[in-house]
């Protein structure tokens, strides 16, 4: 199977804390995980909140400091961008940045497009619909239940239009390429909805080979399903990493439609997605994801992160919180969760090592990201 340049849907996470393989002194496998870090250097002080309303210029400087680094004590850069946090009852709490604009959310739209392969006739649970929400990170039970499923409904993996890839977690990925193993479109962590979208063509008699068209009526579904989740229409319509097409809608909007989905009666496509990934969420995402860990040890949360540094949460009262880092840095997204947590009323060992992101110089921890509001 030919090569293919790598466009993971979300930021590679390694163990313990986001990072980015490979570029020194960043968070990475040698963190520790659960461990406060502290710093002596005052924290930036540009976050007050922005009008939801007010108009974004396009320039990420005018928008709040959400993370800074700080290595030795000096703080050497800044990640901006927008957060909002909703109330139980739905009503804006907190919104930092322009939160009315709308950006690509990229894979924190896949419990919704879940939900449409629902509502287009499959029937789905349990792992396999949490794998149909999936940024999976390419570990071998989630290859083996993407082969199954697609054996199931009589596809093969020649149909999946997703790029081939390596597994999404650089741990899982040297063990891969170790092993002789090559780029795959299977390994690829959107295969799972792929499988999914493809198998519900199948059962509706609809084209497979153009699933991934706009206008195809699987696709044309999904995109009522965003609509009606967030409560807004969609602003734009591009293709996202893995080929799949990608509505936008405003943070607002994405908080929204993650507190739809917890808020949903039971047996209804929302709930029945949020559920399967609740009970499963090391499908949803792997055994080394933060999404995995705030799943399982967040009784009722639904989280789901997505490429470009957007995160979405739900919590099972409707609270919720959605955010995205202007330029797409997936090493703030842990510290800002962490904090987004607290804002919500969510502690302990789960929220900090969820927000550790030690900085390194050589073998030692000698900074760190931390969020800045």
């Amino acid at each position: 199977m030919s090569a293919a340049p790598r466009t993971p849907e979300d930021p590679p996470i390694s163990d313990g804390t986001p990072g980015v393989p490979g570029e020194a002194g960043t968070p990475g496998a040698s963190g520790t995980p659960g461990t406060a870090r502290t710093s002596d250097t005052p924290r930036t002080s540009d976050t007050a909140p922005v009008s939801e309303g007010a108009a974004r210029s396009g320039t990420s400087d005018v928008l709040p400091v959400l993370a800074e680094v700080v290595r030795s004590g000096f703080v050497e850069g800044h990640h901006r961008g927008s957060l909002v946090v909703l109330a139980a009852d739905g009503t804006v709490e907190l919104a930092l940045g322009d939160v009315a604009a709308p950006v690509f959310p990229r894979s924190s739209n896949k419990p919704m497009q879940a939900a449409g392969v629902l509502r287009a006739g499959l029937d789905l649970a349990g792992e396999r619909l949490a794998l149909a929400a999936a940024s999976h990170s390419g570990e071998i039970f989630h290859r083996d239940l993407v082969q199954k499923m697609l054996v199931e409904h009589g596809l093969d993996a020649g149909q999946l239009q997703c790029p081939p890839d390596l597994p999404l977690d650089p741990v899982e990925a040297e063990t891969y390429l170790a092993s002789g193993a090559v780029r795959d479109r299977v390994t690829m962590n959107c295969s799972g909805k792929h499988a999914a979208m493809l198998a519900v063509c199948r059962k509706r008699g609809w084209p497979t080979e153009s699933y991934l068209d706009p206008g195809h009526p699987l696709q044309q579904l999904i995109h009522s399903v965003v609509e009606e989740a967030a409560g807004e229409p969609v602003a734009a319509v591009g293709t996202d990493g893995c080929g799949a097409p990608l509505m936008a809608i405003t943070l607002t909007g994405l908080a929204r439609a993650f507190r739809s989905f917890v808020l949903a009666a039971p047996g209804s496509a929302e709930r029945r997605v949020a559920d399967a990934m609740r009970a499963h969420p090391e499908y949803v995402a792997g055994t080394r994801r933060p999404d995995t860990w705030l799943m399982r040890e967040v009784p009722g949360a639904l989280s789901k992160m997505g490429a470009e540094a957007v995160q979405a949460v739900a919590l099972p009262d409707g609270r919720a919180l959605a955010f995205k880092i202007d330029d797409g840095g997936g090493r703030a997204l842990g510290p800002v969760l962490g904090r987004a947590l607290g804002l919500l009323g969510v502690e302990g060992p789960v929220v900090r090592r969820i927000g550790s992101a030690p900085l390194l110089g050589g073998d030692r921890e000698v900074g760190e990201i931390r969020a800045a509001f």
